[in-house]
């Protein structure tokens, strides 16, 4: 599967799924879409009517608590946690809190997580769920994820492996220089490879914003990476510059 510049798309890349290329996995393909949230998940029999259930209620639940609290949809920066919200806002506001950005950062994430984890509980050994770009991980068996970073000349060329024993893992990615999102940086594609999907997600957005045009700035986010309890391993491209930090296995593609 490659791994797209993500939530931050491409116009070419989110009309065509370039990124939706998937090889050799054995698995077997569900597309659920409503709304904003837009899933491709891979697993060994077909999951459309589960998924979509399991979507309609994850959203539900953060609808309804956007609609009690208004400021939650549109914070820039981390909001105090609500011990008595449901577990989904708990989880992004942990990861707002644990990265310094707002708890929308991680909604891709979380919902990815979410779907995945219980499509498991249910019984599918082996899941991936592909919310626009982030990734929730669980295998028995190595795979690759490719990046794609846009018009960089590295998009494309290298993935990032990933082990059974260290799954389900997130893979998300952000950028400043793809599509619509809000990103206060200009990287091609920021990948984070963390345990919890939802932190991945906040933390790619945390140091996408990190990096600027020079060449300093792509050092300064993967020391801040160092700081990010929680995250297992980060990779930058920005332009022909590559720069990675923390326990992740980089390949060839």
């Amino acid at each position: 599967m490659m791994l797209p510049s993500s939530r931050k798309k491409s116009p070419l890349s989110y009309q065509e799924r370039v990124y939706r290329r998937v090889e050799n996995s054995g698995l077997v393909s569900s597309m659920v879409k409503m709304a904003e949230t837009d899933l491709h998940i891979l697993a060994a029999e077909n999951v459309d009517e589960q998924a979509l259930q399991l979507v309609c209620n994850v959203r539900l639940q953060i609808e309804r608590y956007i609609e009690l609290h208004p400021l939650f949809s549109d914070a820039l920066i981390p909001l105090p946690m609500d011990e008595q919200a449901p577990e989904v806002i708990r989880q992004m506001l942990a990861a707002g809190l644990q990265t310094g950005v707002g708890p929308m950062a991680a909604v891709a994430g979380v919902i990815a997580r979410w779907v995945g984890q219980r499509l498991r509980k249910a019984g599918h050994i082996e899941v991936i769920v592909e919310n626009g770009g982030d990734l929730y991980v669980a295998r028995t068996q190595p795979c690759t994820v490719a990046v794609y970073a846009g018009e960089s000349s590295l998009s494309g060329t290298l993935g990032i492996c990933l082990h059974p024993d260290r799954m389900p893992c997130g893979v998300c990615c952000s950028s400043g220089s793809i599509g619509h999102s809000l990103s206060m940086g200009s990287a091609d594609a920021v990948v984070v490879v963390a345990p919890d999907t939802a932190l991945a997600d906040a933390a790619a957005t945390r140091l996408g914003n990190e990096v600027g045009a020079s060449r300093q700035s792509i050092q300064q986010a993967l020391t801040l990476a160092e700081k990010i309890e929680g995250i297992s391993g980060v990779v930058i491209i920005s332009g022909d510059r590559l720069g990675a930090w923390g326990d992740i296995e980089l390949v060839g593609i």
